[in-house]
């Protein structure tokens, strides 16, 4: 059976099940009775196995089997959770994730069997359950005994419903031969529904099965002890259908008998097949649920209500969407300019359809992005667990308070921003949070808070990630550099602390003591900015001497369509992205003041320096000053600068087209447009502006 054209949605559902697995285990560590969260263990590890058994992986299979026994004890009361049993249930979870991982870079799960981890789950079950085995092998034994008792005999009855009756005898006077089948799997199989599910489809190469006993949804729930059994209507010999059924592994033996006409006229029909099994109401909902997707599985009351109308899309395809609305906008801008072009000459109608273009094409574009929105959860969720592995290996006393998960961003800057937020995280327990017994002299709580938070404003999405540490000492930071010689002692003494905290994020700056292998404040920090602001995006940081640090990531909702403002330096055009811009002034050009001898405006109380486009830009500068300037206001965090421009041609929607590797030096262009005359027009990078 080929099952690589199933290897995406093991991946992705996989690591769904481990995430849901990491969760849990992290909420028994603080709550070792909730019963909820038990059955969702067991229920995501037995998943997981069947996954795993499904698709062949047979030593990721094994692990998880173990897993679920472990559980199966727990939610039998005979083992309780405690803290040496939660680290055992971390190491599998690191070793299915490695497993995982294997899969997705060879498509196999690698050679690892953890023979120390299996070996330690089973003597927990040995440990804690000694006596209970011993005694409970008697009756094990007893009940194999009938069950083989049970299996050598082909005179069992079954009671057929009436349409099952009318459908077997119809096959028969159609023509065909009717068997009933009898299958017992042996006592070792993990997965008894995966293995009837090859055994039908072996069968079905000869004829049509008709009916099943138990019913085939019980099958697929695992609703049956060692057998199960099934009519099929076929014109083949009785040899053909017993060497198809033996050619599944972990068979123990098949029994099969033909039906007669006659037969069919009786109240019940003789053949080897097992009765349907009768589960007590109790049993029935500890019966765990057949190896698929647990999308469905029950929650616990508190949990978020689970979306189950979704289908996964490869990204690429919604790129290529995204690509053809792209295409789509700049013809509706070239429509826009040829209808402005034409004046007064231009049909009121064609004005009219050139606005139900503009309509549906932004409508378009929102339904297409909002496709590609997804809940940053999906990065987020793993750093508890990174957090709690770092308070043991550092000997600190921490914990993570995460709000705003669902707050939704672009997949694609979902995809990338993972890397940065660990390291920040990391860097706030390993440098910003101090020692347990430093904190409790300076009259601190012991646990040290970190703290996660997400949320929309405008068209960004803000990150803040801080601690209530020590915060950032600038008087080190400053000596470092004047150290290192990358700032002179003229130069710090009049630097600011925001300029000299934004020292760490330069490249190699480091400000720990030692190498460790978590990180100190400083080691990457200009990988993280560098990263974030590819994104389009910018980091900020704020601190206090024995409060606390707080970074403050900024991110665009999107990377592919905004709106912004057309403005004019000279002959050429140039795009400023709409959320970044406060607003518009007209500035007369005898109210333009110096501090430091640079150009600044006194603004409504705030004091902004002017930027000038054309010397950024290099472009020749104009013979005469005009009286008064146009100045377009931008923000950047709680920062402001005025942009010195031309003219103002107004808002328009874009469409951001990356311009690769050939300007990557030039940070202040962060991509380009074309517009609806066909002309280029250059997109300005405000956070390098600024």
């Amino acid at each position: 059976m080929d099952v690589s054209q199933y290897l995406e949605i093991f991946i992705d559902e996989s690591s769904e099940h481990l995430q849901t697995l990491s969760d849990c285990i992290m909420v028994l560590e603080k709550e070792p009775d909730n019963k909820d969260t038990i059955n969702e263990v067991f229920r995501a590890a037995h998943s997981l196995k069947g996954m795993a058994g499904t698709m062949g992986f047979k030593r990721m299979q094994h692990l998880t089997h173990d897993m679920e026994n472990v559980f199966q004890e727990v939610r039998s009361e005979r083992i309780s959770v405690d803290s040496s049993m939660i680290d055992l249930l971390f190491k599998c979870l690191d070793a299915i994730d490695q497993y995982i991982e294997n899969v997705k870079n060879s498509s196999d799960e690698g050679t690892e069997d953890n023979e120390l981890i299996i070996k330690e789950l089973n003597d927990f079950i040995a440990k804690a359950n000694g006596q209970a085995v011993e005694e409970a092998a008697p009756a094990t034994n007893e009940g194999s005994a009938e069950e083989e008792n049970e299996n050598t005999s082909d005179e069992l009855q079954i009671n057929l419903n009436e349409d099952e009756m009318d459908t077997v005898k119809s096959s028969i006077e159609g023509g065909q031969k009717v068997y009933g089948v009898k299958v017992t799997v042996s006592k070792e199989c993990l997965l008894k529904a995966a293995r009837a599910f090859l055994v039908f489809r072996a069968v079905e190469e000869f004829g049509q099965i008709i009916v099943y006993h138990p019913s085939s949804q019980d099958i697929e729930d695992e609703k049956f002890e060692l057998d199960f059994g099934f009519y099929i209507a076929t014109n083949e010999d009785e040899d053909k259908i017993v060497a198809a059924v033996k050619s599944v592994s972990e068979i123990e033996s098949v029994l099969v008998k033909e039906v007669s006409l006659t037969e069919t006229q009786q109240e019940e029909v003789p053949a080897p097949v097992v009765e349907e099994k009768k589960e007590e109401p109790k049993k029935a909902q500890e019966t765990a649920p057949a190896p698929v997707s647990q999308k469905n599985a029950p929650k616990k009351a508190a949990a978020k209500p689970v979306t189950n109308r979704t289908v996964r899309v490869d990204i690429e395809k919604l790129d290529a969407l995204m690509n053809q609305v792209s295409e789509l906008i700049i013809a509706k801008n070239s429509l826009v300019s040829i209808s402005g072009t034409d004046g007064g000459n231009s049909s009121q109608t064609f004005h009219e359809q050139i606005e139900y273009l503009e309509r549906i094409t932004t409508n378009l574009h929102e339904s297409v992005m909002k496709v590609r929105m997804v809940p940053i959860e999906s990065v987020v969720s793993k750093f508890p667990r990174m957090i709690r592995d770092l308070s043991r290996s550092l000997n600190k006393k921490m914990e993570l308070v995460m709000t705003g998960e669902d707050t939704e961003l672009d997949r694609t800057v979902v995809d990338q921003i993972g890397d940065p937020l660990q390291h920040l995280l990391r860097n706030s327990a390993d440098h910003g949070l101090e020692q347990n017994d430093i904190r409790k002299k300076n009259g601190k709580p012991e646990i040290g808070q970190i703290y996660l938070n997400a949320f929309q404003e405008g068209n960004n999405v803000i990150i803040q990630v801080g601690d209530d540490g020590n915060g950032i000492d600038t008087e080190a930071v400053k000596r470092k550099a004047l150290e290192r010689e990358i700032i002179t002692p003229e130069q710090a003494e009049v630097m600011s602390q925001k300029e000299i905290v934004d020292l760490l994020f330069m490249p190699s700056f480091s400000m720990a003591k030692k190498i460790t292998d978590i990180s100190g404040r400083g080691v990457g920090l200009d990988v993280v900015k560098s990263n974030i602001e590819a994104l389009g995006g910018d980091v900020e940081v704020k601190t206090k001497l024995g409060v606390g640090t707080e970074f403050t990531v900024r991110l665009p909702l999107t990377l592919a369509i905004i709106q912004a403002l057309m403005v004019e330096i000279r002959d050429e055009k140039y795009a400023i992205a709409l959320g970044s811009i406060s607003n518009i002034e007209d500035i007369p050009v005898s109210e333009i003041k110096y501090v430091q001898a640079k150009e600044v405006i006194h603004l409504r109380g705030s004091v902004i320096p002017l930027i000038r486009l054309d010397n950024v830009l290099d472009i020749e500068s104009k013979e005469e000053e005009p009286e008064s300037l146009t100045v377009v206001i931008v923000k950047r965090g709680d920062n402001q600068a005025g942009l010195v421009v031309d003219k103002l041609i107004g808002q328009q929607e874009i469409v951001i087209k990356s311009l690769g590797k050939y300007i990557n030096g030039n940070k202040l262009i962060s991509g380009a447009t074309i517009l609806g005359d066909g002309e280029v027009a250059l997109i300005l990078d405000v956070n390098t502006l600024m």
